[in-house]
């Protein structure tokens, strides 16, 4: 037997796979991260990719804004503030004509906690912090999309003289990647400008690792330009959510120059697919609940030939994480239904259970994790097991024992991949 161990909420688990049937550890690269993570934001801000450097677009009594990632994203904020204020402020821009803008998207608004934590105290006081309200009646309209989507905006990113972007750069389940032009939408769009670009993930190009033809990033990219964004300055992290590269300058071609970091690191060409794969999300806080832990599931389905299994090493101890995502698992029997209710009427949290359902017509999906059993079988139409072990044979049982077998131990920043793919 080979012992592998997986990431599991805080701590590490092992699993007992057999010798004959193992394949490997397919496992992403990991940094280096910055010496600096100051110093490597700074820098970035210096030299920008396709654009003059922020301190000479910017002068005294302009009106800047700065959109931030909210508390669902590991984007390190606080230190990508810091170093833009440094910037801004030797420019004479006055922190007082700085608005910075919570990227909510569809969101809740952050706690007071969180906002703290996005910004110190002192500039906390001084600049002026607003939520964005996808439901606001004030919103901004741009434009239309190629694809048709209405782009409403926030009115005080538009009324801006000068738009700047914050963020990380990460795979994304449908959009391709997160990061550059996701701030703008989902971030800072109307309700129906997002639900309109979102229901164009039934396309088989929105998928993660994807951005040429994947028209959910195409149309976000148009509604971005619409925006007339000034600036961007994004972050690759690690791992652990530390710094490896920022990136700043250009909307589209700084973002691009993170894309090929987050290929190199993530992306792991595989010769053969497996019949079962063992994943783990990477442990806390990527395994908080199941809505956050499928990302994984998402990320190693081309790994695993159809009829096989993924044994899903996932803690979940705040349980499924999104309603919707409950209800339509429990609404909807048929992956053909939710497709159909995603284009009359998307919303959020009904895309996962659609890829959910979308992947258990592939595979067969074994879960260990605190979420009661019951819960896990009628309503995820998941196969529960107390141990991780447990469910690897009853992986085993079902696929056939004489299965390949790889071990995936970060799933949600691991994206196999194959010199043609034929996964649609």
């Amino acid at each position: 037997m080979v012992e592998v161990w997986l990431p599991y909420g805080r701590t590490e688990i092992s699993v007992r796979i057999p010798d004959e049937g193992f394949q490997g550890i397919i496992e992403s690269k990991d940094g280096p991260s910055a010496r600096d993570p100051l110093v490597e934001t700074t820098q970035a801000l210096e030299n920008p990719v396709d654009s003059k450097p922020l301190a000479s677009m910017v002068s005294a009594g302009e009106k800047v804004a700065v959109v931030i990632d909210d508390a669902t994203r590991p984007a390190p904020t606080r230190l990508m503030m810091s170093s833009l204020v440094t910037q801004l402020s030797e420019s004479g821009v006055r922190m007082e004509d700085v608005t910075v803008i919570v990227a909510t998207g569809m969101h809740r608004p952050p706690t007071s906690g969180e906002i703290a934590a996005f910004l110190d105290e002192e500039l906390a006081g001084r600049v002026k912090v607003v939520s964005h309200d996808c439901k606001a009646e004030d919103l901004a309209y741009v434009g239309d999309t190629s694809r048709g989507t209405k782009v409403y905006l926030n009115k005080e990113f538009v009324a801006a003289d000068v738009r700047i972007l914050t963020g990380d750069i990460e795979l994304h389940y449908f959009a391709g990647y997160g990061g550059g032009r996701k701030s703008v939408l989902p971030g800072i769009s109307g309700a129906k400008t997002i639900l309109h670009n979102h229901a164009l993930l039934l396309h088989p190009r929105a998928r993660p690792g994807i951005l040429d033809g994947n028209p959910v990033s195409e149309d976000m990219r148009e509604a971005a330009e619409m925006a007339k964004v000034d600036f961007i300055l994004n972050v690759v992290l690690d791992r652990k959510d530390k710094i490896v590269k920022a990136f700043s300058g250009n909307l589209r071609k700084a973002f691009t120059g993170g894309v090929r970091i987050v290929d190199n690191m993530c992306k792991v060409s595989c010769e053969a697919r497996a019949d079962i794969a063992v994943v783990s999300p990477g442990g806390h806080p990527r395994d908080l609940t199941l809505y956050q832990a499928l990302k994984a599931v998402h990320h190693a389905l081309d790994i695993v030939n159809e009829g096989g299994a993924i044994v899903l090493i996932a803690e979940c101890p705040e349980g499924h994480g999104n309603d919707t995502f409950r209800d339509w698992m429990i609404k909807f029997d048929e992956l053909r239904q939710m497709e159909q209710e995603i284009k009359k009427r998307f919303v959020i949290g009904g895309h996962k259970a659609y890829f959910l359902a979308k992947a258990l017509k592939r595979v067969k999906v074994y879960l260990l994790s605190t979420m009661p059993d019951h819960y896990v079988s009628r309503v995820f139409k998941l196969r529960p097991y107390e141990t991780a072990n447990a469910a690897l044979q009853a992986a085993l049982r079902g696929v056939g024992k004489d299965s390949k077998v790889v071990a995936i131990p970060h799933g949600a920043v691991t994206l196999p991949t194959f010199p043609v793919t034929d996964r649609t």
